[in-house]
């Protein structure tokens, strides 16, 4: 079947791009003085409006598209994964966040300037780029493959490429002048419009399918096909190739989100944007509270679809066509061949707006690490003086470095991918875990001990990157000659990746210039968020 966008699809498609750049427009007229006001907002942020904004950063192109992936293959114990969402909430906002505050950072390394000095800073910051480029990019490229099936119907490389091309584009264009400001405020409309999207994906299946929510609820119960139950929400099992079941969650997921609300700059800037400590440590928790509902809408897309696809006793004899592997998920191919004409632009406009919520924030953050903790360094050790609005341009020029870098690495995982066969949200999850090991051993060891030293630091994060390289297939295949190698979830891989990170970087004596510095930060009690 060939994909034919109605005039109503392109509609829809016309009215998005106008009010997105009216919007770019409009956010931009507020100009940044200099680089604090340009990446936090001079702290200036309602907490609702940072706590959406960090719902829509920490969701992607990735959930939008994987989510449905996930429920349609299997069940609902990812949502389940929540629950150690809400556990690394509770530790950032009463460990991180105060932190953070009282020693007024632009970027979350410079709490190891204090702890660990300077080099440590520059290390944790660059360690962090290597992860942002491998963790956006994937995401960039899940965007890019829908954008590119769904405007051209085919992933062919040059069409992928043009995917590519208009989503950083677009991205670009709409944070490059209005700093994080413009970037939280963007990331409102877009959560609001590919949530409604799929919304919208839901009300459709439930009117495409001809049956009542008992009989699809007892059909998801008791598949067909005699596999166990598709609404079972926690798995205690200890497959370590599982990345969902309860220990998992109470371990490797743990420690993800931790990394990802406290450690990651493209999360936590977000935070850093609030008036006050507790302003952003609520905005985190209700951040995780909004994921429970939204995930839940894009797996429920997912087992939807099953019923569509799956259960034909429920269709009526309604005919429908086979799911393919060339489709990349089942949720493309049901929008190629089975989306009622004048939806198909309201899906696209969703899955743009997924992949710009995550982009946006993406090129801020690490155009504040690149200008804050390494260009500004960069000049200071050669005693040049630059004024406040220099770091402004620097910072724009450095957006548009990483929006380049982001392309480059959305083609490489477009080989990646197919080449692990992993989910499209395993896979988006798996690869933070190669900056997020280093990262969490380095910030628990100045949290927690009075061991380490820049030279422990390098150290740790060097190897915590390493050992989650050599936990993935393909290095133990190519390591010990096997051709089915031991498969480690990635949540396990994050654990043993901190857990040697941290006893790398405790290995280092602290400096004695800093001892006191040490000992007053380990002293010090922790506010309530």
């Amino acid at each position: 079947m060939e994909l034919q966008f109605t005039g109503l699809d392109w509609g829809i498609f016309a009215l998005y791009l106008a009010v997105l750049a009216a919007s770019g427009w409009y956010f931009s007229q507020s100009r940044s003085q200099d680089s604090r006001d340009y990446f936090l907002a001079r702290n200036s942020m309602p907490m609702w409006m940072v706590a959406i904004s960090t719902l829509a950063t920490t969701q992607s192109a990735a959930t939008f598209l994987g989510g449905p992936d996930l429920g349609y293959r299997g069940d609902l114990t990812y949502l389940f994964t929540n629950v150690g969402a809400v556990i690394a909430a509770i530790v950032v906002a009463r460990y991180l966040i105060p932190r953070f505050y009282a020693n007024r950072v632009t970027t979350v390394y410079e709490l190891l300037q204090t702890r660990f000095g300077e080099q440590a800073k520059h290390r944790a910051g660059g360690i962090y780029l290597l992860g942002r480029v491998f963790a956006s990019g994937a995401r960039l490229y899940m965007a890019a493959i829908a954008v590119s099936m769904i405007l051209f119907n085919d992933i062919a490389a040059h069409h992928v490429v043009t995917a590519v091309i208009l989503l950083s584009a677009a991205g670009l264009l709409q944070t490059l002048i209005g700093g994080v400001r413009s970037v939280i405020q963007s990331d409102v409309l877009q959560c609001g419009v590919y949530v409604s999207a799929a919304i919208a994906v839901v009300a459709v299946l439930l009117w495409q399918i001809p049956a009542e929510l008992g009989q699809i609820a007892a059909a998801l119960a008791s598949p067909s096909d005699g596999s166990a139950s598709k609404l079972t929400l926690i798995d205690t099992g200890w497959d370590l190739s599982d990345p969902f079941n309860l220990w998992a969650t109470l371990t490797g997921f743990v420690l993800l989100n931790i990394a990802a609300f406290g450690l990651d700059q493209d999360v936590t800037q977000r935070i850093l944007t609030c008036k006050t400590p507790r302003d952003g440590a609520r905005a985190v928790l209700y951040s995780v509270v909004m994921v429970v509902p939204v995930m839940a809408v894009f797996m429920g897309i997912g087992l939807l679809l099953h019923i569509f696809y799956q259960s034909p006793e429920l269709m009526a004899g309604a005919s429908v066509s086979e799911p393919s592997g060339g489709d990349v998920t089942v949720f493309m191919h049901y929008v190629l061949h089975e989306m009622p004409a004048g939806l198909r632009g309201l899906v696209t406009i969703g899955v743009i707006a997924a992949a710009l919520s995550t982009l946006n924030s993406s090129l801020n953050s690490m155009a504040s690490v690149l200008t804050e903790d390494l260009y500004r360094h960069w000049l200071s050790q050669r005693n040049v003086q630059k004024p406040a609005a220099h770091f402004v341009r620097a910072g724009r020029w450095g957006m548009a470095i990483v929006a380049g870098t982001l392309g480059g690495m959305a083609i490489l995982c477009f080989y990646w991918q197919q080449m692990s066969d992993l989910p499209l949200i395993t896979f988006a999850l798996s690869v933070m875990v190669f900056a997020y090991s280093g990262l969490l051993g380095v910030f628990f060891t100045a949290l927690f001990t009075g061991r380490g030293n820049a030279s422990s630091v390098g150290w740790a994060l060097a190897v915590g990157f390493v050992v989650t390289l050599l936990q993935q297939p393909w290095m133990i295949t190519l390591l010990t000659g096997t051709d089915e190698p031991l498969v480690i979830a990635f949540p396990w891989q994050l654990c043993l990746g901190t857990l040697a990170s941290f006893a790398v970087c405790n290995l280092g004596r602290p400096a004695p210039e800093l001892a006191e510095e040490n000992a007053a930060i380990n002293n010090q009690t922790p506010a309530n968020g």
